[in-house]
């Protein structure tokens, strides 16, 4: 793969896990605590904004694996053993942000009855969408994985071969 196309991919994951860090610490505890309180009250926060924090994080997960991955692609041991393990961190990180979408939009659908019903639509709506494409997202990793195992046994019997 191009040094430059490398290089460049890791400068982006670099200012999105930044991004990220900033939204947990500033962003989140201060924006989205005052917007959750004045939809829903103050007892709502304590719960939708550790869960946000952790959607945060597992994005986090995705992004330093795929970090590691492109490191793996860089010095030519993609096609190893050890690759699965980043691409199962990526698969776990993606189900638990799924899940927390899940359970984020369940809370909200039994305990938000204090926000206006379009209010209450357009984060369920939001949550549902983060969920559904969580789990897509999943789903391909699963399958980038087979195909990724697909490769790596074929270069193994090339070298065999060689």
């Amino acid at each position: 793969m191009n040094a430059f196309l490398i290089l460049m991919l890791r400068m982006a994951l670099a200012a999105a896990f930044l991004a990220g860090l900033f939204g947990q610490v500033m962003i989140v505890p201060n924006s989205l605590a005052e917007d959750v309180e004045n939809a829903y009250g103050s007892s709502m926060v304590t719960a939708l904004v550790p869960a946000a924090i952790a959607g945060i994080a597992c994005v986090q997960v995705v992004l330093v694996a795929t970090w590691r991955l492109l490191g793996m692609i860089d010095g030519d041991a993609i096609f190893s053993a050890r690759a699965f393990r980043w691409v199962d961190i990526v698969v776990g990180a993606t189900a638990a942000a799924t899940a927390i979408a899940l359970l984020t939009a369940a809370y909200i659908f039994v305990y938000g009855s204090g926000a206006d019903e379009m209010r209450l639509l357009g984060d369920l709506g939001a949550l549902a969408t983060c969920a559904g494409g969580g789990a897509a997202f999943a789903m391909f990793t699963l399958i980038m994985k087979g195909l990724l195992r697909k490769a790596t046994e074929l270069k193994t019997e090339m070298a065999e071969v060689i």
